[in-house]
């Protein structure tokens, strides 16, 4: 999968007529200082050539360099790649606990008002667009109430607490709340489908109040398929937030990509796409081992 998506970024990449000797150097350089800026970045070989003199470089943990002064693209993800996990782990944060309170909620007073009016909200949390949500926020909090900050620099948290969550607290939601909704419809119907089986039935009518029941039981078996669609929704958190960080002017992966997109520089775009898809196999293994914590049942088969 690492070599599918660097071979096809780099692919993509390569559709670009812009010179990145050019983007680099500007407009007004001399046709000597182009031609030597492209053999030195090896622009002037065959892109067969590039393309494996590039996996080269991976291989000892070179992502290459980029822009006129040759900066390494390992040092601008070192920076841009903690933003990234920080605002997909808040979002995350956000969407697993709507989802859980609400979720099951909706389970348990399933056909009822409550659950009626919990499932249009998670539609409607599912059918609005990150982007638009975040634009609107930033309308809203930001320009009229001038509550929160849609942009300025991020601080520390360990330095300040209080502006480095109020930073990121519009951001956060927008990416988090499509996936709350989803993440609702999934754990209720887990919820309602374990509710309904013989072992609820006999531990209730044998005398266990329903909610140890729900607690050590119901809950625990329902969360085997949320967290099979929790790996899948990381990934779509981690893509949602390249385009949420430009919105919001967070300096992350997003930011980094959308440099190299309009400066035309094809290593930089190739190892932010690389890194970030690394992350989501990465997740993906962890949440399968998740499964024998969940249930250990697992485990014998």
């Amino acid at each position: 999968m690492a070599f599918g998506v660097t071979l096809l970024v780099y692919f993509l990449m390569s559709f670009s007529q812009y010179d990145p000797a050019v983007a680099a150097l500007g407009e007004n350089a001399t046709p000597q200082a182009l031609a030597q800026y492209r053999h030195e970045m090896g622009y002037d070989r065959p892109w067969w050539e590039q393309f494996f003199s590039y996996l080269g470089g991976l291989l000892r943990g070179d992502l290459g360099v980029y822009g006129v002064n040759k900066d390494p693209v390992s040092g601008r993800i070192a920076t841009a790649f903690p933003i990234t996990l920080q605002l997909t782990f808040i979002g995350l944060l956000i969407a697993i606990v709507f989802a859980v309170i609400f979720g099951v909620l909706a389970a348990l007073y399933r056909d009822t008002w409550v659950d009626q009016a919990i499932r249009v909200v998670s539609i409607i949390a599912i059918a609005t667009p990150s982007f638009w949500l975040g634009v609107l926020l930033i309308y809203v909090l930001q320009i009229k109430m001038a509550w929160l900050p849609g942009a300025g620099d991020l601080p520390a948290f360990t330095q300040d607490p209080a502006g480095y969550m109020a930073r990121m607290a519009m951001p956060s939601f927008a990416l988090g709340l499509p996936v709350a909704g989803s993440l609702t419809r999934i754990i209720r119907t887990s919820m309602v489908e374990e509710l309904d089986k013989d072992y609820v039935r006999t531990a209730i009518g044998a005398g266990v109040p329903k909610g140890v029941v729900v607690a050590r039981n119901v809950f625990r078996n329902a969360l085997i398929t949320p967290v099979t669609m929790l790996g899948m929704k990381i990934g779509y958190l981690m893509g949602g937030a390249i385009v949420i960080e430009v919105i919001f002017a967070l300096p992350g992966m997003g930011t980094a990509m959308f440099d190299g997109i309009n400066n035309n520089q094809p290593t930089l775009v190739q190892g932010v796409a690389l890194v970030v898809a690394l992350a989501f196999m990465v997740v993906n293994v962890i949440v399968d081992l998740l499964y024998v914590l969940i249930n250990p049942r697992i485990r014998t088969v």
